[in-house]
């Protein structure tokens, strides 16, 4: 893994630009709202029985939107934030436009890289490997906002380039016919869980065997578009942030976009539902506008009293996040591969080192939702004590 370990803050973290009218230049706020993120995702994707796990421990099974749904959009909304905070920083120091590129590159490829390492642990068969999910997207969201930013800091073209995107795929899926099978609406229901544009797009691309569902990827190439709308939401409100309004301000602004977004999206989900599977408008803006009003709530309650931000992070419940906010990536990895492991140790036939786990508890507590839910958080914890020495070391791994 090509990564460095530094005793100072990554240039990724949450620095503020100096222009920002604020007696601390840090966001405890964004730190905070990153490691909840994580540690949600971490929770949702290691149920201990996804039979039996709460409902909004779970995605939606098509149209809708749940909890967990908003998870993922959440932490590319952050990404788009911290990537204008750090490129920001780094230009305003004189660093060149191509030393900042070759980063970027270098990032994503890693990042790739990763994803393909997450996917394929332990086995790494090549018939079966999955080249896009969680840390691919990102890749390719951070790879496009990030030089987007890095030749142009203006925010015109990325409010043009988000509506463009929205209206574009919306346009994608509704009008363009599905190969073999016609026009939705016409040859083909719209938004058809299978006959759909981008679904058309993963399986022309790889065979079932490299999808995570057979007949598409969950978090597939051809989704992507709108999800590089959802970071770019993210670079629009840094861009906001650098400006030299007063922090009040700030924070309304961000809340009533927030709310803006979340009714547009809801009022868009009528004739464009709301899929995060398909990763629609209508989701871009309802999740992004939840993503935007969590940040003005954390920006309130953390960032405030910028004085008293060395009391705060004396907190327990502060430290918890922080420790997930300060290594996001790694807590995931270790995550995702200590979840693959479990599941490919085999205890007896037809059962692995997952299952026993969680049927202990399910033993001890015999209600299963909620025994999969105590898995859920017992797995967190161990993903938390697996980061916290680096947190307390002050190590901070930056890819």
């Amino acid at each position: 893994m090509s990564s460095q370990l530094q005793t100072h803050l990554p240039s990724a973290r949450t620095y503020l630009a100096p222009s920002l009218p604020q007696a601390s230049n840090r966001l405890l706020s964004l730190d905070l709202l990153r490691g909840l993120t994580i540690a949600f995702m971490i929770l949702v994707n290691d149920a201990g029985d996804f039979n039996s796990a709460y409902w909004p421990l779970l995605h939606s099974r098509w149209n809708g939107c749940t909890p967990t749904d908003i998870v993922f959009p959440t932490f590319l909304f952050i990404i788009g934030i911290t990537t204008v905070i750090s490129l920001s920083s780094r230009l305003s120091r004189g660093t060149p436009k191509r030393t900042l590129f070759l980063q970027i590159l270098r990032r994503s490829v890693i990042l790739f890289l990763l994803g393909i390492l997450v996917n394929s642990f332990p086995f790494f068969n090549l018939h079966t490997m999955r080249f896009f999910g969680i840390l691919p997207r990102i890749s390719v969201c951070y790879f496009v906002v990030a030089t987007l930013y890095l030749f142009s800091q203006g925010w015109r073209d990325k409010l043009a380039l988000f509506i463009a995107i929205l209206i574009g795929y919306w346009i994608l899926l509704r009008f363009v016919p599905v190969p073999s099978y016609g026009v939705p609406t016409r040859g083909v229901p719209f938004m058809d869980p299978l006959h759909n544009l981008a679904f058309w797009v993963d399986r022309s691309l790889f065979s079932a065997s490299h999808l995570s569902d057979g007949t598409h990827d969950i978090t597939g190439l051809g989704s992507t578009l709108p999800s590089i709308a959802t970071t770019l939401l993210g670079v629009l409100t840094a861009q906001w942030l650098r400006t030299s309004h007063t922090f009040t301000r700030k924070v309304r602004n961000i809340a009533l976009a927030g709310f803006a977004a979340v009714l547009l999206g809801g009022l868009w989900n009528f004739t464009f539902p709301i899929n995060k599977e398909l990763w629609t408008s209508s989701f871009v803006l309802f999740a992004g506008g939840i993503s935007m009003l969590l940040l003005a709530l954390f920006m309130w309650i953390f960032d405030r009293v910028p004085s008293a931000l060395s009391a705060r992070k004396r907190s327990p419940l502060i430290t918890v996040l922080l420790v997930f906010g300060t290594n996001a990536i790694t807590a995931y990895v270790f995550s995702e591969l200590l979840a693959s492991g479990l599941s490919s140790i085999p205890i007896h036939p037809g059962t692995n080192l997952q299952e026993i786990l969680y049927l202990s508890i399910l033993h001890i507590v015999p209600n299963a939702p909620f025994a999969s839910l105590l898995y859920s958080l017992a797995y967190v914890a161990v993903c938390w004590l697996f980061t916290y020495p680096l947190y307390r070391r002050g190590l901070f791994i930056k890819i």
